[in-house]
């Protein structure tokens, strides 16, 4: 990835987030690294191109974050120069009445890419091991048949839906699905700094809302529950990057490497040939189109 090793944001072993950095790349201007980004995404562009043609693999990406640290604006800049087939984006919001009716993973089972495509998912099933956690209260909404109270969404609860996801994980990658999970490590002074400018520029007063201040309030709680989330669940198959957040341009650049650096080491991934009786025809088709 550009000058630096992609395995340096990968979670092999057990991280701790306090210790993570925040910064990177801060001795290259902005214009540099989105002149880089753009190299990146063209090749990615073209990858995913000769992905959609060989039809074998499909690839999840995951994206999350605290509010603020810019997952919106790197799905806008990573995915650019990809044909407007070829990359499905979906975001998951408060689960709605329909939503709540199913199991918890339904709603992010039907979104899932086709084979060939890419989906990035903006806020995902992690969601249910997040928010849901901080707000326990919340699980009550399920309505499932062995929670009755806040009580009964004890450790043994969240246990076994750790156990779930990464079933769930396991099953879409041995069936086709390539599986990236990016953590977006912003620090707590830089939220603040965005959400002041989310204040102060009238053009950006939308993006704000008073519960992301309640929310903050919890930041201690959502990273514990991140770093125990991300421990818990990188796994050789479905890895999780820690990607530093606070240089915007650089973790659009960092994404979007370790995605054509991984991607590329798929030597089956090619478009397919002609069978020989076709290629073998191609003048005598192209005669009869020119003489028609």
């Amino acid at each position: 990835m550009s000058d630096m090793d992609y395995n340096t944001f990968k979670v092999t072993a057990p991280v701790k987030l306090s210790d993570k950095s925040t910064t990177l790349f801060q001795d290259q201007e902005e214009k540099e690294l989105e002149k880089k980004l753009k190299k990146v995404r063209k090749q990615l562009g073209k990858l995913q191109d000769t992905m959609y043609a060989h039809d074998k693999y499909a690839v999840l990406v995951c994206l999350q974050g605290m509010d603020t640290s810019g997952k919106d604006s790197l799905i806008r800049e990573v995915f650019k120069d990809f044909n407007a087939r070829g990359v499905e984006v979906q975001s998951f919001k408060v689960p709605t009445d329909l939503e709540l009716g199913h199991d918890y993973l339904w709603r992010h089972y039907i979104a899932l890419p086709q084979r060939g495509k890419f989906g990035v998912h903006n806020r995902t099933h992690y969601e249910n091991v997040l928010v849901t956690r901080v707000h326990p209260e919340y699980i009550l909404g399920e309505n499932l048949p062995d929670v009755h109270t806040v009580e009964d969404v004890n450790d043994a609860f969240w246990d076994k839906r750790f156990e779930q996801i990464k079933n769930f994980e396991k099953h879409l990658v041995e069936n086709g699905t390539l599986i990236y999970k990016f953590f977006m490590h912003l620090s707590k002074g830089e939220q603040k700094n965005r959400l002041l400018r989310r204040l102060e520029k009238k053009e950006k007063n939308w993006k704000f809302s008073a519960g992301d201040l309640k929310e903050r309030k919890l930041w201690g709680t959502y990273q514990t529950y991140y770093e125990d989330a991300i421990n818990r669940t990188s796994t050789d198959k479905a890895p999780w990057y820690v990607i530093p957040a606070d240089n915007k341009p650089a973790a659009r650049l960092a994404v979007a490497s370790i995605l054509l650096e991984t991607l590329s080491q798929y030597e089956d991934i090619q478009e397919p040939e002609l069978d020989d009786k076709t290629k073998a025809n191609l003048s005598a088709y192209k005669e009869q189109l020119e003489n028609e």
